[in-house]
């Protein structure tokens, strides 16, 4: 197993693309993207009901070093203030397979 990094990404559908851009400039190895997700943050309510305003997406991926993590919180979070959604980062374990 090696220790790495656990990045987890919520933010508003019409932003995925700008979240995914910043991924590829860290050079991130993989990624996952749920679409259609829903809770509740600062700014409310999110879901793709017809009666919600907005739809979120989450993005998982790892960081296998501090560098390459150090970057990315660098790069995403002006995007977070300017659009919203949040950025977890907790410690993990990789399966090498």
């Amino acid at each position: 197993m090696q220790d790495i990094r656990k990045v987890e990404i919520i933010i508003d559908t019409f932003h995925v693309q700008d979240a995914l851009d910043i991924l590829d400039q860290v050079k991130v190895s993989g990624y996952t993207v749920i679409k259609d997700t829903s809770g509740k943050g600062d700014r409310g309510i999110y879901c793709s009901d017809l009666d919600c305003n907005f739809t979120s997406s989450y993005i998982m991926t790892v960081c296998i070093n501090e560098k390459q993590l150090d970057l990315l919180v660098e790069l995403i979070t002006p995007l977070l203030k300017k659009v919203g959604g949040m950025c977890l980062v907790g410690d993990a374990k990789w399966v090498i397979h």
